[in-house]
């Protein structure tokens, strides 16, 4: 639930077909530093001056981040916006089938790695786990649920964005990707 204080941004949830013609998720690894540094994240950012919607935030970080230009995507759904519990951000995620551009150009300093997803592999057993973890201004250890990609765990506002919509993907409940 959006407060008064917290910091409007946007992300773009890009889903393609693949190989095989299996959806696939691009998320970035951020780079180390600031808020959300070294997390499993989509693409996006805070609400700019310049930008006339939240929409227009999700494609300019898009563009900005790793290269994909908006003429390539075409956004399916305003998807609920999502709360961080410790930063003070009010994330709304917008769905884009996205053709994927033959090279990805990731931003030096933002961004480390780009990770394309298939969504199986995500609904794979031993993917989904959970432990304890303490980050500052906890009071205590909270229950961290997350999706282990490679060597990353995907977890926060990007896990409780992309939780519910892997069923939804999975059993084509979208309209088709690229």
């Amino acid at each position: 639930m959006k407060t008064p204080t917290s910091i409007q941004a946007a992300v773009l949830v890009p889903v393609y077909r693949g190989d095989g013609d299996e959806p696939h998720l691009v998320f970035i690894h951020r780079a180390p530093g600031g808020p959300h540094g070294g997390q499993i994240a989509f693409p996006g950012g805070v609400r700019e001056p310049g930008d006339l919607t939240l929409r227009d935030t999700a494609l300019r970080e898009a563009h900005e981040e790793i290269g994909l230009h908006p003429e390539l995507v075409e956004i399916v759904e305003e998807l609920e916006p999502v709360d961080t519990r410790a930063t003070g951000f009010t994330i709304t995620p917008y769905l884009a089938r996205i053709e994927r551009p033959e090279v990805w150009r990731p931003q030096p300093g933002e961004v480390a790695a780009v990770l394309e997803v298939r969504v199986a592999d995500l609904l794979a057993p031993g993917v989904h786990g959970s432990r304890m973890a303490q980050f500052p201004g906890w009071p205590a250890p909270r229950r961290i649920d997350f999706y282990r990609i490679g060597p990353h765990e995907l977890w926060g506002a990007t896990y409780r964005i992309v939780t519910p919509l892997l069923p939804r993907l999975a059993n084509g409940e979208l309209p088709e990707p690229y």
